[in-house]
């Protein structure tokens, strides 16, 4: 609503430019946008989205099924490092993978939760339905509720889903605390699903409380530890597949195991006592990988109960799919260059991301009208499985057949900026990498006594 024609136009140079985004500057030289480099600039420094809008338009778009007909969400976040802005506010440590084995790296950038709609079968293409920016000091898996709440909203207002449909299936990776998220969103019609690390302990349902025994009964059952098989017992269900890549894959499902929660982390603010979150564990070993590398097992929480050995395949094989949220980053970042831009404000990245969205969203409505400009080393591919980069190497010839709503740019002269020799006298202000910071709650420390004490001696 602010800067439109600038920011249309930047919008059709992401999608038009000859091979990927490198810097704002080359995107001004691009055919499709007719403004100079100052304007583009300013389009994102002072303009203005209407995000609201943006995200109400994308629920209302059609989106991809799952093989049963259920819609189903995956959430992850990604990060734009700047780990040299030092004049950028609310940067917050990222963790990032080194080069070393299980090697963490934190560098300072802008996280961003991002929600897209997964398809079925193997493929690069999802549907971008919603990004936010974590601020310090927020929670992911409470932002990630709140998130997908207003998104799961949006959708049900859209028609997207209808009572008589199957609910929601939201897929996360460990990443998340998925018991908590689930929790949060159980009042809406979703399940959710994520991944565990190998090394939690969970708690099997209370036993029946036996009659003449006095005192409080139990709230927990005995403990399921995954590295400890001892303690599995027989699993409720399990299902055996074969599959191409990977070879076998033996699924085995325990129902209605829950964390034993305590008065920390995020559970501290609540009040009485923690409740039960019930749910079904799945724990997937597969014969091979693609890769070679030695397969580990993959230990997945379901919100639900009760399940049957066509829901296990169903969850595991969704699970697989959300990796297909990778290749939208590396897409956003590598082709459409999401983090190639130095922005200094949070404002101004925010008004990229959603367009770098929106132009992914419109490579998506053109995918059926691409035509298959491949490189000569490259093999044909069908027109139903073409990739997003594929798509967009064909969308300069789509986009005149389009209505373009940007107007022609006025005849202008550049400003007379600051004149030569002079210096800057309102320095940009620095601002600090946000760490968070453990709340001490202990007892003060008695104070030391200054008496002497005296010495010993013989």
């Amino acid at each position: 609503t602010r800067r439109a024609d600038a920011l249309f136009e930047l919008a059709d140079a992401v999608l038009c430019a000859d091979g990927p985004v490198r810097s704002l500057v080359e995107l001004s030289l691009v055919g499709e946008h007719r403004r100079g480099h100052g304007g583009l600039y300013d389009a994102l420094a002072a303009g203005r989205v209407d995000v609201a809008r943006l995200r109400r338009a994308l629920a209302t778009v059609s989106l991809p099924r799952a093989a049963d007909g259920r819609l189903v969400l995956a959430a992850d976040i990604t990060c734009w490092l700047r780990p040299s802005a030092h004049t950028s506010p609310q940067r917050i440590l990222c963790h990032t993978y080194g080069r070393g084995k299980d090697q963490h790296i934190p560098v300072p950038g802008w996280p961003y939760s991002v929600i897209c709609a997964l398809e079925t079968g193997r493929s690069s293409w999802t549907a971008p339905l919603d990004a936010l920016r974590l601020a310090p000091g927020d929670d992911a898996a409470t932002v990630t509720a709140r998130q997908m709440r207003e998104l799961v909203e949006r959708l049900i207002e859209a028609g997207q889903w209808k009572d008589s449909d199957p609910q929601i299936l939201i897929v996360v990776d460990a990443g998340y605390d998925v018991p908590r998220l689930a929790f949060l969103l159980k009042d809406l019609p979703v399940q959710v699903l994520g991944r565990m690390r190998s090394d939690r302990v969970l708690r099997r349902a209370a036993p029946p409380r036996e009659p003449g025994v006095r005192g409080r009964p139990p709230r927990h059952g005995g403990e399921f530890v995954f590295g400890d098989p001892a303690t599995w017992n027989i699993p409720d269900a399990q299902t055996v597949t074969a599959t191409r890549l990977y070879g076998t894959a033996t699924a085995r499902a325990w129902d209605r195991l829950h964390p034993r929660l305590t008065h920390r982390s995020a559970w501290t603010a609540q009040l009485g006592a923690l409740p039960v979150i019930e749910g079904t564990v799945i724990r997937l070993q597969v014969e091979r990988l693609p890769s070679g590398a030695t397969p580990k097992p993959v230990w997945l929480w379901w919100s639900g109960t009760d399940a049957t050995p066509a829901d296990i395949d169903l969850l595991w094989q969704a699970f697989l799919r959300r990796f297909d949220i990778e290749h939208t980053f590396r897409l956003f970042k590598q082709t459409l260059g999401w983090t190639c831009p130095k922005i200094r404000t949070p404002e101004a990245a925010d008004r990229w991301t959603w367009l770098i969205l929106a132009a992914f969203t419109q490579l998506r409505l053109a995918r059926p009208l691409a035509a298959d400009l491949r490189r000569p080393w490259e093999t044909p591919s069908p027109p139903d499985r073409l990739t997003p980069a594929r798509v967009r190497r064909d969308f300069r010839h789509i986009r005149p057949k389009a209505a373009c709503p940007a107007g022609a740019p006025k005849s202008s002269h550049p400003g007379p900026g600051r004149p030569p020799g002079s210096k800057n006298t309102r320095p940009t202000p620095r601002h600090d990498v946000y760490t968070a910071r453990k709340t001490d709650t202990t007892k003060p420390k008695a104070k030391k006594s200054t008496t002497p004490r005296p010495r010993r001696t013989g």
